[in-house]
């Protein structure tokens, strides 16, 4: 976990964040279900959740953070802004492909 940026007053925060896959991620929740609660120390990233979960990062091709996007461009499978900062009660959602999509192919009309 990076704390860069996080002053000495935040060592020993934890973070209460939710996360949800949904698409070919679902399968990496981790138990029976789409939404897991987790907890992360203060200074933690939407990075972190990926190396935390073992998301390859070649199939995330959406990431929101509650409910905006924060994956630059259009249907950039990999492309995460993985510097983004979490804070507490944060819900994030990862989602893969979804199918008859470009991720699987299908022309942008």
């Amino acid at each position: 976990m990076s704390n860069a940026g996080v002053g000495h007053n935040s060592r020993g925060i934890i973070l209460k964040i939710e996360a949800r896959f949904f698409n070919s991620l679902a399968k990496y929740s981790g138990h029976p279900g789409l939404c897991r609660q987790i907890e992360v120390p203060a200074g933690s990233c939407v990075g972190d959740l990926i190396k935390i979960f073992g998301l390859p990062i070649s199939e995330v091709f959406l990431v929101l953070k509650n409910g905006r996007d924060i994956t630059p461009g259009l249907y950039q499978g990999g492309v995460v802004n993985e510097e983004s900062a979490l804070e507490d009660g944060d819900v994030v959602a990862f989602s893969g492909p979804v199918p008859y999509s470009y991720g699987y192919g299908a022309p942008i009309v």
